[in-house]
């Protein structure tokens, strides 16, 4: 069985137990066992009150995140990991067993052309610090491949792959999204073999970023790549209903991703349990 997640965004803008509790009887129906906190400003969690709640609703918590624009992880990776350093708290805090997310740089931050040798170098060298920071809190540290538009450093599994085989550190997951793979892959089956051997954590996210099911994505082919690699962690729903002003710019999220922001919830969550289901897997 997979654990089936649900990035918070697409109930709340931001980690708002406020407005996150009240929808958990639902979502517990619905087979939720994860939820993932969206870390853009780590010193805004509470993480004894999140902690609380993670126990009392029997749901996995998983932090993530991207790196706030300013920072350049080969200039001046001390910054980097300056900053890192209490989201690695946060996730101690809460008993997340890892942070995910674009760890190695900036969503929405691009040169315009393919990543230098001097860029790669410097993306390893800080990963290689990012890790050991991260273990010294007993965490894993996830590296997601993002698309062209997003970022020009780490685009595909096969990417991420080589990343982690360079680094060398037995802590660092590839954490794959099927928005990006739709645009960056030659295929479901290609992209989820290549980062196979070192693949923690998935997203599943419709190609517009709306109610899985009701986009272009090829969801019978993704759901049966994920079953023949045999891979057995979190399937999580990322869907852009709710979006903090401090990442919007880099994912242009700038209109409404569903006419009817609930369908994502309502209709999303069953057509991914179906779909899995027909591929053999069972999230829940």
């Amino acid at each position: 069985m997979n654990t089936f997640g649900l990035h918070t965004f697409a109930i709340a803008p931001v980690w708002d137990l406020d407005l996150i509790e009240p929808q958990m009887e639902r979502l517990k129906g619905l087979g939720i066992g994860l939820l993932e906190i969206p870390l853009l400003r780590p010193e805004e969690i509470d993480t004894r009150r999140t902690r609380a709640f993670a126990e009392r609703w029997n749901v996995e918590l998983i932090p993530s995140l991207g790196l706030p624009a300013s920072l350049d992880v080969g200039a001046r990776p001390d910054e980097a990991l300056a900053f890192l350093e209490p989201a690695f708290g946060v996730c101690e805090a809460v008993r997340s067993q890892a942070l995910g997310g674009v760890t190695y740089g900036t969503i929405g931050k691009t040169s315009g052309r393919a990543p230098t040798e001097g860029e790669i170098d410097g993306m390893c060298r800080f990963l290689v610090r990012a890790a050991k920071a991260a273990k010294a809190h007993g965490l894993k540290l996830g590296i997601e491949p993002c698309n062209r538009y997003e970022t020009h450093l780490i685009n595909r599994g096969i990417d991420a792959a080589r990343i982690i085989e360079r680094v060398g550190a037995d802590n660092i997951f590839i954490h794959l999204d099927t928005y990006h793979m739709h645009i960056e892959e030659e295929s479901f089956e290609a992209g989820f073999r290549a980062a196979a051997p070192y693949l923690g954590y998935v997203h599943v996210s419709e190609a517009n970023r709306g109610v899985p099911g009701r986009g272009m994505l090829d969801w019978a082919a993704c759901m049966k790549a994920i079953a023949d690699i045999g891979y057995t962690g979190a399937i999580t729903l990322e869907s852009m209903n709710h979006v903090d002003a401090d990442i919007a710019g880099g994912l242009a999220v700038w209109r409404p991703v569903a006419e009817n922001p609930d369908d994502v919830i309502g209709v999303g969550l069953p057509f991914l349990r179906e779909a899995a289901r027909k591929a053999g897997l069972q999230l829940g």
